[in-house]
This record gives structure tokens, sequence and C-alpha cells, in this order.
């Protein structure tokens, strides 16, 4: 196995490295943007991906202005994602078969996530995968989120493994600085967002899909 240690656990981020649903938010922004009269770049939305939702929210006004509507502006995002949500959310490529990998092994796991409770079973609940993971660390759960480590060292703490025991698997920036500041071997399976030569230095490895990760399990 190339990778530093044998992990004794796994912890997986939620949106867009289980769940193809960067793009459903990517998406339901533009529209709701534009429904406002405005253009959203997509650099915006990328500065987003994997903050709690504060700091997202900083995010918006900081680019339209302290008088953006943004509380009328989320509750209509989230009319857009909740319809895509009823329709069923794409999983990633190689969910089930890590999934499974990880049952043959015993490796326990769990989601760490920004987003809230109510999102992980709105996003993956029709995929009937949530009691597979041994644990789900999500907002509230936390005090501080990412990048900082607190949803990671949560999470180790639930699975009663010692963080640097763990491999973190993470698609966002922030989420990999999250994992890394944990102690966590961390993987980056990029999404939306481009390795860049911080994660490149952070990362024991940048994967293409899921399915690269499952290979490590099978020298």
């Amino acid at each position: 196995m190339s990778l530093p240690r044998i992990p004794k656990a796994v912890v997986f981020d939620m949106d867009g490295l289980l769940c193809d649903t960067e793009v459903v938010y990517r998406d339901a922004m533009f529209a709701t943007a534009a429904e406002h009269g405005h253009d959203m770049p997509l650099s915006l939305f990328k500065s987003m991906i994997g903050l709690p939702s504060p700091m997202s929210d900083r995010q918006v006004l900081n680019h339209f202005g302290e008088d953006f509507p943004i509380i009328a502006f989320n509750s209509r995002v989230m009319e857009h994602v909740d319809r895509a949500c009823e329709e069923g959310i794409a999983l990633k490529a190689g969910v089930l078969e890590l999934l499974d990998t990880l049952d043959a092994l015993g490796l326990p796991r769990a989601i760490a996530t920004s987003s809230s409770h109510r999102a992980v079973e709105a996003h993956l609940g029709k995929s009937g995968i949530i009691p597979r993971f041994h644990a789900v660390v999500a907002r509230g759960d936390y005090v501080k989120g990412k990048p900082h480590p607190d949803p990671f060292l949560k999470a180790a703490g639930r699975l009663e493994i010692e963080p640097h025991l763990c491999l973190a698997l993470e698609d966002s920036h922030n989420g990999v600085r999250a994992a890394s500041s944990a102690g966590m071997m961390t993987i980056m399976v990029p999404d939306l967002l481009d390795p860049t030569e911080e994660m490149h230095g952070l990362c024991v490895r940048i994967a293409a899909d899921l399915h690269e990760v499952r290979g490590l399990f099978h020298p």
C-alpha cells in the first residue's frame, strides 16, 4: 500500500466526494443569482466550496455588497437544491466499490461534512449508504468548521481511532487543509477544484477517483 501508514479508519467528506452535489449547488446558485439580476462568477462559487455556511455567505456579501438579500438568496437556492434531491443525487464513481472493500477489511468509516445532518439525509438518503458509516459528523457537531481540523478530529474521536491512523478523503482545498491539520493521511479526489501546489504538499496522494483510492487497499 503506497501510504505512509496502514489506515485503521477512513473519514469521508460528503459533497463532491461521496455524491455529486457540488454541481447541483453551483447550478442552483447561478440560477438564483440570475433571478436576482446578478451574474455569479464561477470563481466566487469555487471560493465557497468546502466552507461552512456563514463563511460562504460572507464570500457572497463581499462580492455583491452588504445589501445583497442573502437570506432570500439562500432560501431560493435551497428550493432548487431540494428539487434536485427529490429526484436523487448521483453517487460519485467508485463509492460503492470502496465501501464494499472497507466492509471486507473490517475498517470503520465516518463522514465529516460542513453540511447539516438534514443535508446528509437529503443528499445521501435515497442512495441507502448512510447506514454503512459508523459515524456522521455534520454542522452543529463541532465548534469550528473546515478549514479548521475540528470536523475530522470529532470523526476520529467517534470512531475511537487516533487521527494519524485515519485516511481522510476530500475534494476541496479547505477540506484538505482541515484533514491535514488534524494529522490525517489525506488524499484529494478533485471534483470542481483542481489540485494546487499547496494541495500536493498537504496530501499523500492526488487520486483521479475513488476507484484509484480503492486500489490502494489491493496492492
